[in-house]
């Protein structure tokens, strides 16, 4: 059974838009005009959608593009938890529509089932010298009815495991939780429930994965997250490295990094 979503939260605007070139580059547009938001840009199309580190983000028609805008009174340094914020409160969405077996994170910004990725998610911020001292846009990539074919690396969607949404439905649902998980991460402060709640929703500890680092790949098996949010890994020396940036790849051929 499919549970019906309800509208958007209280206060929270909302921007639908038939075409852009991508909701955070459009979200973004806004706030350096002075928009400070609760502000939820919803596109039927992208002509121009980008993943992390610039990455093209396919935008397949009927599946999710969607960026939120908030004005958040904490360090930008903090704003990178946000990814991890984002990423549990994508999961609940989708669990309060329905329950849906292997449905999982992936450090630091992948939503997936199995190991086939589902979605994505993509921050951006800019800092204030006064309150609000961080105006963050938080995007959502997600998969309703169709992927990717020429990721390189497995995809899948929502409908294909039994849940079917219209990208307003899905919308729906997730601003309720993302108002929820800000709410309890509250600039920072309620990080530690938020890190207890990631772990809970990601891969056990032990799996294997390669993190491609600056510096270059590194093997080894995840060993959870520091008090930052940082991917923690042991690798074969022994050693247990943090990482606060990279890609992360499981150790499986149709991985989703």
């Amino acid at each position: 059974m499919i549970n019906a979503p309800a509208g958007l939260p209280e206060g929270c605007g909302l921007l639908h838009l038939s075409e852009v070139d991508g909701t955070n580059a459009e979200a973004m547009r806004r706030v350096l005009g002075g928009e400070r938001g609760p502000l939820w840009i919803i596109s039927d199309r992208q002509t121009a959608g980008r993943g992390r580190s610039g990455r093209a983000w396919a935008s397949e028609p009927g599946n999710l593009f969607a960026s939120f805008i908030a004005a958040l009174d904490c360090q930008p340094a903090k704003a990178a938890q946000l990814s991890l914020v984002a990423g549990i409160a994508t999961v609940e969405a989708i669990r309060r529509a329905r329950p849906m077996p292997g449905l999982r994170l992936k450090w630091p910004n992948d939503v997936l089932i199995g190991t086939a990725k589902a979605g994505g998610i993509l921050v951006e911020s800019t800092s204030r010298p006064a309150p609000p001292r961080t105006v963050a846009v938080i995007g959502f990539g997600l998969n309703l009815v169709a992927a990717p074919q020429d990721l390189g690396r497995a995809a899948t969607f929502l409908a294909a495991h039994g849940l079917v949404l219209s990208p307003r439905e899905a919308l729906c649902f997730l601003a309720h939780t993302m108002n929820d998980w800000i709410r309890i991460w509250d600039g920072g402060e309620g990080f530690a429930q938020v890190r207890e709640a990631w772990l809970e929703r990601a891969g056990p500890k032990g799996e294997a994965l390669t993190v491609n680092a600056a510096g270059g790949p590194v093997s080894g098996t995840f060993a959870g997250l520091d008090d930052t949010g940082a991917l923690l890994l042991d690798d074969a020396d022994g050693r247990q490295l943090s990482f606060a940036f990279g890609d992360v790849m499981l150790a499986v051929k149709d991985d989703s990094a």
